[in-house]
């Protein structure tokens, strides 16, 4: 059948399936996914994984994965859907704005009324929860609208004295009872928190005197007689202890870096030492990262204070760094940094010293409040919204039992953990600090926050040797599309192998280059300012090694190449599996090598996640947050946005979830003529409320029949006097852009981690004088696998993966995708089906556990 018969076919099965539809059920691949439903978080953490999952030493903050399905009952189905009937839930936002609260308040909203529950916002915090009146306001679908890619909290924030005093929670009852509030969400800080649980732990002895005075009645009292709260926590220093990221962490985290970016062209040109103030009074997160994501020569952070002799150190250090031919310095300086003694070390005195000692030309940049400002990242959306669906849950399910839980994030699960437990750990952490216990408040912010800055001391503090003795020699290429990240990972390898003494060759243009011998010695400043670049600095080809092993034996024995760090997508995987299969032919081919995730399509088997994808993502956000704007302004228009990916449906799913789509086409979720048309009546509907716009993600490659240009026709045929459409096909700029910080972040340690593999490989396999590796784990994939970074070798992943589609077989995103479609209105089912435990957090102390 050819494309014009099968589109004629297809219209006329829409006219005649048009009488079938009634309301809109399903969005994309329901009718093959209606068991997918979202994940009830089972809070295994083993007591936070002692805090931060702190039993594996190589762990990734940040990854929003979620797993676990289960399928229910037609009458566990309805019982989800009347969950909150009779109920009503408040929530409000307290302390610091952070980027992403919104997107917390818009699941919180929207899964509240889905269950049949009605919500309140409370405007400007507590402060609003006791004045009561206009400041507490039934919510509505529609008023959550347009909120997703807004900064700070639309509903108001305020610092609050009245509540802490007990008149104050008093008349905060009295609002709340009035209007049969008994299920508050809180989003916030540790401070924010705290107030929320001691407000639940009186709220009996405030009915009460409520009730002696006659401001309720008794009737009121029985119906209000305990209440519920849950805690968000909001707060971009990512200082709350229980979870792996905090919303608004990684928002703040892109102000940051992209204020070091600018400023760093102005200090090459005037050869200038910046030094640079960012957020984190007791916590040292912020300027940590930023560091390692910018490649900073020096940061100071509140929990690691520096040497006595920090001083000379520094000079030290900021001098090297100009004689290998450096045009700048960055400095990095947390606002609470101290020295050993507790004494505060500020930006100005940095300034002062290194003016003083050095004679540089020094400017200081306080980054204040922009930190907390602009649109949030892909990331605090996702997550966001994630915690706001649980945070609902928590609450509906709650006792008089049920202490108070804060919703966090745990490795790859939203999980519920006592709130004061939570705060107490937190407070630990400071306590510490002002002990001057150092290494127990290090210890205290979990294992990665100890990987991110043992990663930057070697980066940062360790001189190169001068000399390569008993060396290994170790070359790092890029294979496949170019992805945003990849060149932090080569200066990450690069620079972790000249710290063990090894000799580091750059291949150019993938296994093509390593053929024809395009090949270099990389030293020390041959990767200076890499972090930051987009694409390929060394070049890179889809070209797969089979046709040229002759050649590229050769030059591995020419330049003496004992080991291989590949960086790439499924080109890099697949060229991987090659190498393997020329090892029976070439026993040059013998040699270890470890392949590194690096693409935008986010389709490596053996890793959760790819170096470049949420670069990507973010684009995707950026470009769709103008698109939903322009069709806001001119009403009833929808657009339907191509994106990237192969057939793997990442990137559209995500993007989907983060920008608030109608619906969002993959491979992955097949969808039928049904589908396509319940989605165009979701929209009419749509149109008659007072959200006259609609937004429809396609993977480039979903379904061969059913494109980009066919959809939208339908689209525009079948919304022909209800609303127009519009098509944009991204395109290449997805590949495009400076890394994130994330995708920097991640790339630095992944390279880290792969050269410190590799070395430990190389020499298990010297034997006899010479390198000969043909076991089947001296050839990985370095993954994420749920938190942990973890080696896997290639050969074990080919089960895993459909090398028809270039796809892993499971992959862990779609059980997000329920999600998406609830936040979208669609009428699917909410699991309720697993009840959680509440799990408690053990903390470890010098000595001793305390549970």
């Amino acid at each position: 059948m050819c494309k014009e018969e099968f589109h004629l076919k297809f219209f006329m099965c829409v006219i005649q399936s048009r009488q079938l539809v009634s309301t809109p059920q399903s969005t994309a691949g329901e009718a093959s996914t209606s068991s997918m439903l979202i994940q009830k978080s089972p809070l295994k953490t083993d007591a936070l994984k002692s805090l931060d999952t702190m039993d594996d030493p190589d762990t990734v903050e940040g990854i929003p994965i979620f797993e676990n399905e289960w399928i229910m009952t037609h009458e566990e189905h309805h019982a989800a859907k009347t969950l909150g009937v009779g109920k009503a839930i408040a929530v409000l936002t307290s302390g610091g704005d952070a980027q992403g609260m919104n997107a917390a308040v818009r699941a919180v909203v929207r899964v509240g009324i889905y269950t049949g529950a009605r919500v309140f916002f409370v405007h400007e915090g507590y402060q609003g929860l006791v004045d009561g009146g206009d400041n507490i306001r039934e919510a509505t679908w529609e008023s959550v609208s347009m909120m997703l890619q807004l900064g700070g909290t639309v509903i108001g924030s305020a610092r609050c004295k009245d509540f802490r005093e007990r008149e104050g929670r008093l008349r905060a009852a009295h609002n709340l009872v009035k209007r049969g509030i008994t299920n508050l969400c809180v989003i916030g800080g540790d401070g924010s928190l705290t107030g929320a649980d001691t407000f639940r732990s009186e709220w009996s002895d405030l009915l009460n005197d409520l009730q002696k005075t006659g401001k309720i009645t008794a009737e009121e009292a029985n119906k209000s007689s305990y209440l519920n709260i849950v805690g968000l926590v909001g707060s971009i220093d990512n200082d709350f202890c229980g979870t792996d990221m905090t919303i608004g962490t990684d928002s703040a985290l892109h102000r940051i870096v992209e204020i070091v970016d600018a400023i760093t062209t102005t200090a090459q040109s005037h050869q200038r030492t910046f030094v640079l103030e960012v957020m984190g009074r007791h916590c040292g997160y912020l300027a940590l990262v930023t560091s390692l994501s910018c490649g900073a020569d020096w940061v100071f952070i509140p929990e690691c204070p520096p040497d006595d002799d920090w001083e000379e150190h520094l000079c030290r250090r900021l001098s090297e760094t100009r004689n290998r031919g450096s045009r700048l310095n960055i400095i990095i300086v947390a606002e609470g940094a101290i020295d050993k003694n507790g004494h505060p070390i500020s930006s100005e005195n940095i300034k002062e010293l290194v003016v003083k000692r050095l004679g540089y030309d020094t400017r200081v940049t306080v980054l204040g409040h922009v930190q907390r400002g602009g649109t949030p990242s892909a990331f605090d959306r996702i997550l966001g919204s994630r915690m706001g669906v649980e945070a609902v849950m928590a609450l509906l399910e709650g006792t008089p039992d049920t202490p108070a839980c804060v919703v966090s994030l745990s490795g790859n699960q939203a999980v519920r953990l006592p709130l004061m437990e939570c705060v107490q750990v937190t407070k630990d952490v400071t306590r510490a600090m002002n002990e001057k216990r150092f290494d127990e408040a290090l210890k205290l912010r979990g294992r990665s926050f100890m990987n991110n800055w043992e990663v930057y001391k070697l980066l940062a503090h360790v001189r190169p040797p001068v000399t390569k003795s008993g060396s290994f020699t170790v070359a790092v290429m890029n294979v496949g599309a170019p992805a945003a990240g990849m060149n932090a990972a080569v200066r990450s390898t690069v620079r972790i192998g000249l710290i063990q003494g090894n000799r580091v060759l750059v291949v150019h243009d993938g296994f093509e280059g390593l053929a024809k011998g395009q090949i270099e010695e990389a030293g020390w400043s041959y990767v200076g300012g890499w972090t930051g670049q987009g694409g390929s600095k060394l070049g890179t080809k889809r070209t797969l090694p089979k046709k040229s092993f002759e050649q590229i034996s050769a030059n591995i024995t020419k330049f003496n190449i004992q080991g291989l760090v590949i960086i790439g997508g499924f080109e890099a995987y697949t060229g991987g599996l090659e190498l393997m299969e020329g090892r029976k032919q070439y026993d040059e081919l013998c040699i270890p090598f470890v392949v590194i995730p690096a693409t935008v399509s986010n389709n490596v088997p053996g890793s959760d996640f790819s170096v470049g994808a949420d670069t990507a993502l973010n684009t995707i956000c950026m470009t769709c947050d103008r698109i939903k704007q322009s069709a806001a302004g001119t009403k009833r228009r929808v657009f339907i946005i191509e994106t990237m990916g192969g057939y793997c449906g990442y990137l559209a799913t995500m993007a989907g979830l983060a920008a608030g789509a109608d619906a969002a086409y993959i491979f992955e979720e097949p969808f039928t003529i049904r589908d396509l048309q319940v989605n165009v009546e979701h929209l009419v509907q749509k149109m008659k409320t007072t959200v006259k716009r609609g937004l429809v993600l396609r993977n480039e490659k979903c379904n061969e029949n059913y494109t980009t240009d066919f959809i939208f026709n339908l689209y525009s045929e079948e919304g022909k006097g209800i609303f127009d459409s519009r098509k944009n096909v991204l395109g290449h700029m997805q590949q495009g852009g400076s890394p994130t910080p994330f995708d920097r972040n991640f790339a630095t340690k992944m390279g880290a981690k792969a050269m410190n593999w590799m070395s430990g490989k190389i020499k298990e396999s010297y034997r006899n004088g010479r390198i000969f590796a043909n076991t089947s784990d001296s050839g990985c994939v370095l993954g994420m696998r749920k938190r942990a970074l973890v080696f896997q070798p290639v050969t074990e992943l080919k089960e895993q993966t459909d090398f028809e589609h270039r796809i892993p077989k499971e992959q862990w995103w779609l059980k997000l995708r329920p999600i998406l479609k609830i936040l979208a209105k669609y009428e699917i089912d909410l699991d309720t089906s697993e009840h959680a435990h509440l799990e408690h957090i053990s903390r470890k102390r010098s000595g001793e556990a305390a549970v």
